[in-house]
């Protein structure tokens, strides 16, 4: 048996996804994840996970069909490397990006990018250690950073205009969501309900296209709040969060 393995339509439907393991509050989220994948897969997106119940995996695909908000040509995008618990120094991080290195080359892809921040951020891969495989800074948005790894001289990906914006018209809390992480839904299922219990109007827009995902106004992996009509944070909610906004 393999040590890794990369999800197929074939057995999409019995395999865990690594992220969120036998947490019945986010089945509904495992369940919209996996038919969106369906799509993405035929797409070129490639979710390669460790051939064990563990949070251990990369996520990425061509960033021409990637729901974020950078353009470019004929290079991968990650979505998401993960490693946890105790499968922590293994080197299976380094392995999971070798391969997505190689991968992206074996398909004549002319580099690979990922979106970083200058501070550590949840839901968002630590710049250094992308450094250490020759990616460079190629474009930024605030303390938000697009890194690549160009395989030969080719003009670098970089962030879409409409994402330097970093805001929106309505001062009231706003949320933009996709589906392509399985804890978005009861992220927003928890922040309906308090806004409903406080009475208090909060503005959730659900990313359902590649050309919504594109146009978002910040830089955006699979969510973005905003409040005061200035952008927040790509760290998604919970019920006790929103609550402390409010305090």
């Amino acid at each position: 048996m393999s040590k890794f393995m990369n999800l197929t339509l074939d057995h999409l439907q019995e395999e865990h996804l690594c992220c969120a393991i036998g947490d019945k509050k986010h089945q509904i989220g495992v369940d919209q994840k996996k038919e969106w994948l369906k799509e993405r897969i035929k797409e070129g997106h490639v979710f390669r996970k460790l051939n064990a119940r563990g949070k251990v995996f990369i996520e990425y695909a061509p960033l021409e069909k990637a729901w974020i908000p950078v353009i470019g040509k004929d290079f991968m995008y990650i979505y998401c490397l993960w490693v946890a618990g105790s499968f922590k120094n293994q080197g299976y991080g380094k392995e999971l990006l070798e391969y997505a290195i190689e991968d992206s080359k074996r398909k004549n892809k002319n580099g690979i990018c990922t979106i970083t921040s200058k501070k550590k951020k949840p839901f968002l891969s630590e710049e250094k250690f992308f450094e250490k495989y020759g990616f460079k800074v190629v474009d930024t948005i605030g303390e938000y950073e697009l890194l690549a790894l160009p395989f030969h001289e080719a003009e670098l990906p970089k962030f879409n205009d409409n994402a330097r914006k970093m805001e929106v018209d309505s001062q009231d809390l706003t949320i933009y969501y996709s589906p392509q992480c399985p804890y978005v839904e009861n992220c927003v299922k928890e922040i309906k309900e308090f806004s409903q219990e406080n009475n208090i109007k909060i503005n959730i827009y659900r990313v359902d296209t590649l050309a919504q995902a594109k146009s978002v106004p910040c830089v955006f992996n699979n969510w973005a709040t905003f409040k005061d009509g200035k952008f927040l944070s790509n760290t998604l909610l919970n019920k006790n969060m929103v609550k402390m906004l409010y305090q």
